[in-house]
């Protein structure tokens, strides 16, 4: 007699031959059954054809015609910036930087906060003086300037991310040395005003534009209405090169200066090709700090120049696409930019509307996390380096309580230039589904269930 299909299965045992058959015969099922498992099917397969979360913190890749000379350093190990008696490539990105924002002088840095850094010792400051600076900036600003030897003061910030122009006024007495105005996360204050109030003190301004590559106001190129103006090409930056930073200036006394304490040492000054007279004599009259951008940074960076037009364009088209979608939210509100200020944003910025409790503020950031969006709300992410309470290396400040609330409910996207219309539309939706899930469960008592990881 032949074998039963079933006994070749270990472990059979003629007792199990009616439970294996129940087991594995085929199933009927009626059409309730069926559709359910057919709309089961389906979600499935809407969950795999779903849109994935953006990789909101991927950079755009190092332009291709930037290889050869990324090789041909690499096959040298020429990296150091003053090894070649001229055209070093940090030496080439200088001057095209330069000609792309109008100025004579730019130097290239190993940060932007070098940068700042520098600004402030080329401006001859003595110790202790005061620097005023927005309290809505990143921990490298205040840090600049008590590394400088100077005392920062802190201006206070309304809820569109600009400074209190009262404020700033009331604080700008005859102790403060200098402005560092930093255009924090892109938004630039009222520089009109501004250089209005600093230039009828004689008070030296510096543009902290780490986040402004790019932005115009009134026409003009931010960096370039102050008497210095700096920029970061860190990662998350519109030029990438990993680290670096520049420093621009009309001043060839500052640019002198600013070279020698960069690491210009001896006679490396001599292959700046500007401002000679000048760098003869300041010449063995100043520190020397290192903070040099070597060759491989330039490399990576000098073909972005070229590409920061179209960068620009498409960080505005984005950032302004998906402020449309928030602004229609009644919870979610993007404050306008500035009559003069056409901004060139790489990440989005918006306040918390109607949510009275840091408890819902923090549901909001857990929904959009788990809806795939990675999103920072300022004042309530732990040892946030944007809220100035948590910069115990500062003396003590003012009240500050614009700043404060504001930072208590402001929430920070990254919304890279590259990103499509559907990963755009993906980040949009998140936000505001996940407003209206926790103000839906706060108007139900806490019935209806918002996503938590908590």
């Amino acid at each position: 007699m032949p074998k039963s299909p079933f006994e070749r299965i270990p472990g059979f045992s003629g007792r199990n031959e009616r439970d294996l058959s129940r087991r594995f015969a085929p199933q009927r099922h009626d059409v309730g059954t069926i559709r359910g498992i057919q709309t089961a099917n389906q979600t499935r397969d809407e969950r795999r054809n779903a849109p994935s979360a953006p990789r909101v913190y991927d950079a755009e890749p190092i332009p291709e015609d930037a290889r050869a000379e990324i090789d041909a350093l690499l096959a040298s190990g020429d990296l150091f910036r003053y090894t070649a008696e001229a055209g070093s490539p940090v030496a080439k990105l200088e001057r095209e930087f330069a000609e792309f924002m109008g100025v004579p002088f730019a130097l290239a840095v190993n940060s932007c906060s070098s940068s700042l850094f520098l600004s402030l010792k080329a401006l001859g400051l003595e110790p202790g003086g005061k620097v005023l600076t927005p309290a809505f900036t990143f921990a490298a600003v205040p840090s600049a300037i008590v590394h400088a030897g100077c005392e920062p003061v802190l201006v206070d910030v309304a809820d569109n991310y600009r400074i209190d122009l009262d404020d700033f006024e009331a604080k700008l007495s005859d102790d403060v040395k200098a402005v560092m105005i930093s255009h924090m996360r892109g938004h630039t204050s009222d520089m009109d005003a501004i250089m209005d109030l600093c230039d009828a003190r004689d008070i030296p301004v510096i543009e902290d534009a780490a986040h402004s590559l790019g932005t115009l106001w009134s026409g003009r190129k931010i960096g370039t209405i102050g008497l210095i103006g700096c920029f970061s090409f860190q990662s998350f930056k519109l030029m990438n090169s990993g680290e670096g930073g520049m420093l621009i200036t009309r001043d060839a006394d500052i640019i002198a200066r600013a070279v020698i304490m960069s690491g210009a040492y001896e006679h490396n000054w001599k292959k700046h090709p500007v401002a000679h007279d000048r760098f003869g004599f300041w010449q063995n009259k100043l520190p020397l700090y290192n903070m040099r951008m070597n060759n491989l940074s330039a490399a990576v960076a000098r073909p972005q120049i070229r590409e920061v037009s179209r960068r620009v364009g498409d960080g505005r088209a984005n950032h302004d696409y998906v402020a449309g979608i928030l602004n229609a939210s009644p919870w979610l509100s993007v404050p306008a930019p500035l009559d003069k200020e056409l901004r060139a944003p790489d990440s989005i910025q918006f306040n918390l509307r109607g949510f009275e409790s840091d408890e819902e503020a923090r549901a909001f950031r857990r929904c959009a996390n788990e809806r795939g969006v990675t999103l920072e709300i300022f004042g309530l992410s732990e040892d946030n380096a944007r809220a100035f309470w948590n910069w115990k290396f500062m003396g003590q400040q003012s009240d500050l309580t614009q700043t404060r609330a504001m930072l208590m409910r402001a929430c920070d996207v990254r919304l890279p230039a590259r990103l499509n219309r559907d990963e755009l539309d993906f980040i949009a939706t998140a936000l505001v589904e996940s407003a209206e899930d926790v103000k839906k469960a706060s108007r139900d008592g806490g019935r209806s269930r918002v996503r938590s990881s908590a």
